[in-house]
């Protein structure tokens, strides 16, 4: 079944807010769309139409329970495409620290899981700015991220970024404070953000305090930018982003002085946007 025919299937959305409208908003590029699934699949086709046209493209890659619907989307597409990313880079927006080895909480387990062994990806393909069980401190993890930041480059930089849209605003884990300009390094978690982790890892008392993430500035040099937003708990940070909010209190309106950034919602995260 084709995405257009997807939509006519959905239906119109909750309320005011139905099919797949487009907009601008704040200088970002908006889509809502009829459903969460319907935005994951616009999101996959907008990745795999990507590597079709460059087949080593080096992509961004963002994980959490929004990303969940673009990579099963993205496995399903290439079920008769054996073979479609194995020319691919991928770099991790970030990971924890202070995890034990092999921990299934990991960002590394959860694209094991979800992409990367789906989709059989080797090692050498998929970079992360730091393995979780890193006991890093700040002086530790900062080779890491230039490592990591080289690496970018010798790729011939990000084609493609992934994000969500964390709901105080942060990009990665780049948390409100962090400057436009600032790239891959140790960072310590803001409480919210602390607290929706809490269900992957079983406890509050579990979550690490601490990670390692891309920074605003190193996504901002990814060519194409396309961020996610699924659910009525995201519709006010939707709301406050593209109302024109600033960076330093909500990271993700950094992205608004972005040449190709898209900001992709369901009618629930859409639902505080007028129809206009």
């Amino acid at each position: 079944m084709g995405m257009e025919e997807r939509q006519q299937e959905a239906g119109p959305a909750a309320g005011r807010l139905a099919g797949d409208q487009r907009r601008r908003a704040a200088g970002i590029s908006v889509r809502i769309h009829a459903s969460a699934e319907l935005a994951c699949q616009a999101v996959a086709e907008e990745v795999l139409e990507l590597v079709a046209r460059k087949p080593s493209a080096a992509l961004g890659l963002a994980t959490g329970s929004t990303m969940v619907g673009v990579y099963a989307a993205m496995v399903e597409a290439l079920l008769d495409r054996p073979g479609a990313l194995d020319a691919v880079r991928t770099f991790n927006l970030d990971e924890y620290l202070d995890l034990p080895p092999g921990s299934p909480s990991s960002f590394r387990a959860f694209m094991d899981a979800h992409l990367f062994g789906p989709c059989g990806l080797s090692e050498h393909q998929v970079s992360f700015p730091c393995p979780p069980s890193s006991p890093a401190l700040t002086s530790a993890a900062e080779p890491i991220g230039r490592e990591f930041e080289a690496a970018i480059e010798r790729a011939g930089g990000l084609d493609l970024q992934l994000l969500g849209l964390g709901r105080n605003g942060h990009i990665a884990f780049n948390e409100p404070g962090s400057g436009m300009d600032s790239r891959t390094r140790e960072v310590e978690l803001a409480p919210k953000t602390r607290a929706d982790a809490a269900a992957t890892f079983g406890s509050l008392e579990a979550v690490p305090f601490r990670a390692v993430t891309m920074g605003v500035g190193t996504i901002l040099e990814a060519r194409q930018i396309r961020v996610l937003a699924l659910g009525a708990h995201k519709a006010d940070v939707v709301a406050s982003l593209l109302a024109g909010a600033s960076g330093l209190g909500l990271p993700a309106a950094y992205l608004a002085g972005h040449a190709d950034v898209c900001l992709h919602l369901d009618a629930a995260a859409g639902s505080r946007l007028s129809a206009g």
